[in-house]
């Protein structure tokens, strides 16, 4: 086991404490309440850019740490605040879809919970999903082409997109997300965000794996 190892998992241990410890917890659960976009992008940040560096831990065999990180946590924490506001609009539109007849099992939480993460999965996240690409590209063009115009058709240019598509949108969208965000939808709402953080660690190591195989 190697240093960066350590570092990660000490990290993430204190992390899953911070969460478990009753006083602390309840000191985030304020923190979420009072100041829920703040909350979501310090959450999606700093848990999202760990998946991410466990993933190139996985494919390169070590951590790598640049200054490109600090932008991709960026970007992570602006995704952590579109979360944020998502998550109650389609968990609440499919109760009152169910509630109009739009759709079956009125009052059954479980089914309200799947519809909410089926349709978001299927509507939101692939232009989520784009959005995240799209800038990834344009940070790792930055970090390549220092000097150079970056452009739009170039970042565009450079991505697999029936690989994205069929990967990205369609499999990990339908047989990750959408059993991940139901299981989400049915705690309370003061942790959904936090859960849904950390599954970000569990899906930067799938797109490693998915990458070792491409």
């Amino acid at each position: 086991m190697k240093k960066g190892d350590v570092v990660w998992g000490g990290t993430l241990l204190l992390i899953v404490l911070l969460f478990l410890i009753p006083d602390s917890r309840s000191v985030i659960i304020a923190l979420t309440e009072s100041s829920p976009y703040i909350s979501g992008f310090v959450k999606f940040a700093i848990l999202a850019t760990m998946g991410d560096l466990m993933g190139n831990r996985i494919v390169t065999g070590t951590y790598v740490v640049t200054a490109d990180v600090f932008w991709r946590m960026i970007v992570w924490g602006v995704i952590g605040c579109m979360v944020t506001l998502v998550f109650p609009v389609y968990m609440g539109g499919a109760s009152v879809a169910q509630d109009g007849g739009l759709l079956p099992f009125a009052g059954v939480k479980p089914m309200q919970a799947f519809f909410g993460s089926a349709i978001m999965n299927l509507t939101f996240a692939p232009a989520m999903n784009t959005f995240h690409r799209v800038l990834d590209g344009v940070i790792s063009a930055r970090a390549e082409n220092r000097g150079q115009a970056i452009t739009l058709r170039k970042i565009l240019a450079g991505i697999d997109w029936q690989h994205f598509v069929v990967f990205n949108w369609l499999k990990v969208g339908i047989f990750f997300w959408i059993p991940v965000h139901t299981i989400v939808f049915l705690l309370p709402g003061n942790i959904q965000v936090m859960v849904a953080a950390f599954s970000s660690i569990a899906l930067g190591i799938i797109l490693s794996f998915a990458a070792r195989k491409q």
